[in-house]
């Protein structure tokens, strides 16, 4: 989850903190801190953490070790937006240009995309000096690695478009250039898209041809989840109801394919579903955002054979967006021990994060330019 909690300096504030420790207190095996950024200049959100240099590292190494909590791991989701970097304080930048409706951005240049694996590898030892136990390569949800997957937005012609293995060649090199920063000890995962949910995005053969290409790397897991945030795309977190986990066939037939473990995302709701996709081999692990945004000791629940599923709430023609301004306004409450007092409907919630975000903007531009 982008849970929007930075300083809008791309730091931690105390409500992130205290976020992650109570997931970590909550029994939680890993937490993954979405969005992080590698670069200050191509953000998904002004409340993202930035991991590169002029970091306040105090602040980095509180989070850490917090989020650690009983043994519990927390690794970083490193990232870049590309294409869907935020405007406001961001040039978005993909693949290739785009001029769609809702969405422009530039094409990067071969030096840009060649920088990208020192960035990467920089970003990932930071986190390893931090104290966190590892790092999540962020290459799904129409991000800049899932742009270059994608036929729809990756029209190179050189050597980083156009067949499968192009496509993919700068994740590979990213791979290469984070195993080398944090030695081969250090846990490193990737997350992917099993589809785009778009006419022309990645299909499922070529999301498989990604996970034979990720069994040939030193990563040490491969997170499945899926979807876009491009403008017009079908948007499975502001859904108002899930009909169960999303990818489960695709795990399924990735699983025979690779010998890394599985991580399946998305649509888990209830103890059943997430024991079913361990049992009959879909997955290795499962990982939950809104079932553990209502209850963040749910880990520890789920181990008892008395415990209860979530209960989730129903909205009445929430407006576009205003679901997952809810989860994320729900998240600042968890963060600030007040989830009890937290009653806002998807609009209102919507206008504070949008409020907070324009805040941060100007921070972030402050820090930044």
């Amino acid at each position: 989850m982008s849970d929007s909690l930075g300083d809008g300096a791309g730091n931690p504030t105390k409500a992130q903190i205290r976020l992650y420790e109570r997931w970590a207190e909550g029994g939680a095996a890993l937490s993954l801190i979405g969005e992080v950024q590698t670069s200050p200049h191509y953000p998904e959100k002004p409340g993202n953490l930035v991991m590169a240099a002029g970091v306040d590292l105090t602040a980095m190494k509180a989070l850490a070790k917090r989020g650690s909590t009983n043994g519990a791991h927390i690794w970083p989701q490193l990232g870049h937006a590309g294409a869907l970097a935020h405007e406001p304080i961001s040039t978005p930048k993909g693949p290739s240009p785009l001029d769609v409706e809702g969405l422009k951005c530039e094409g990067m240049s071969l030096a840009e995309i060649r920088d990208l694996p020192m960035s990467y590898a920089q970003a990932a030892k930071l986190a390893q000096n931090a104290g966190f136990d590892g790092v999540m390569i962020h290459a799904g949800h129409g991000f800049l690695f899932s742009q270059f997957l994608s036929p729809l937005f990756n029209h190179r012609s050189d050597a980083y478009g156009g067949s499968v293995k192009k496509r993919f060649r700068i994740i590979g090199e990213v791979i290469d250039a984070v195993r080398d920063a944090v030695g081969p000890a250090f846990p490193i995962g990737i997350r992917i898209n099993a589809t785009d949910k778009l006419e022309g995005g990645i299909s499922a053969v070529d999301a498989l041809e990604v996970v034979r290409l990720l069994d040939e790397t030193s990563v040490d897991l491969i997170d499945i989840s899926g979807g876009t945030y491009f403008p017009g795309a079908k948007s499975s977190s502001d859904g108002t109801s899930s009909s169960g986990p999303y990818f489960t066939d695709f795990a399924k037939r990735a699983k025979k394919i690779t010998s890394k473990p599985l991580i399946l995302t998305g649509g888990f709701e209830t103890r059943d579903q997430a024991r079913q996709a361990l049992q009959d081999g879909s997955a290795d692990a499962v990982s939950l955002a809104r079932a553990m945004a209502l209850n963040p000791s749910l880990a520890n629940e789920w181990l008892s054979d008395t415990a209860g599923d979530p209960e989730f709430p129903v909205f009445d023609k929430p407006p576009r967006g205003g679901i997952t301004a809810w989860y994320s306004m729900l998240l600042t409450a968890l963060g600030e021990d007040r989830e009890d007092h937290f009653d806002q409907t998807p609009a209102e919630a919507l206008a504070t994060y949008e409020a907070r975000d324009a805040e941060r903007c100007t921070i972030w531009l402050s820090r930044f330019g």
